[in-house]
């Protein structure tokens, strides 16, 4: 569970339900979870009316059986809407509706990723070749000055979801973790080795607590 999960399902009357992840790192099996709750929420009467995000036609069998129990079922789309909803999972919905751009950017905004500026690397003279221990130390800097960087880039709201996420769990959250090691791979010009890994994932935990304290 990411950073985000994690502080979406921390919330008050919220459940949240993901899938599984495949090998391509989609997630599935959600739209059945969904299904599932609009039956048995429709069955135990605890509901009377659904707003639904939508355009998958598996969920048309949930809103059918819901509607069975007197459920009205309005399903929701952004625009455009008609090129991303199943036609007959709008037909089946009791109303239909979309939000244009204006509406989502009052209550979401994109957020802004911080991309490392790309140098061109001219050609040069061979240079005499370097001791490896002046190389590894050259490149251990630069790791933590990657991992400084990052975490200086990332927004109180990301501070706020490392936060939960550490209540339950330990290291970088995946969705950072990622970006983390992308970028300092790409300053050092080759992948990260392991005891590499661990040096940056300790110093990105130690430059959030300090901007946590401070």
């Amino acid at each position: 569970m990411s950073a985000d999960q994690t502080a979406i399902a921390d919330m008050d009357d919220i459940k949240l339900r993901l899938g599984f992840i495949n090998g391509q790192g989609q997630q599935k099996g959600v739209d059945s979870l969904i299904v599932t709750d609009l039956i048995e929420l429709a069955r135990q009467r605890a509901i009377s009316e659904v707003v639904l995000l939508s355009g998958d036609e598996d969920v048309r069998v949930g809103v059918q059986i819901a509607q069975n129990y007197g459920v009205r079922v309005h399903l929701l789309g952004i625009h455009p809407a008609r090129g991303s909803q199943s036609p007959t999972l709008r037909q089946e919905a009791d109303t239909t509706s979309e939000w244009d751009k204006l509406t989502v950017e009052k209550f979401l905004s994109l957020r802004s990723v911080h991309q490392p500026a790309m140098t061109a690397i001219a050609a040069s003279p061979a240079k005499a070749a370097v001791p490896a221990a002046e190389t590894a130390d050259d490149d251990n800097g630069l790791i933590i000055a990657a991992a400084c960087s990052f975490v200086a880039d990332l927004q109180e709201a990301d501070l706020q979801a490392i936060k939960i996420f550490w209540k339950d769990n330990r290291g970088v959250p995946p969705e950072f973790d990622g970006r983390l090691l992308a970028q300092t791979a790409e300053k050092i010009s080759r992948r990260l080795e392991k005891a590499e890994m661990r040096v940056l994932r300790s110093r990105f935990r130690e430059e959030v607590t300090k901007r946590r304290e401070g």
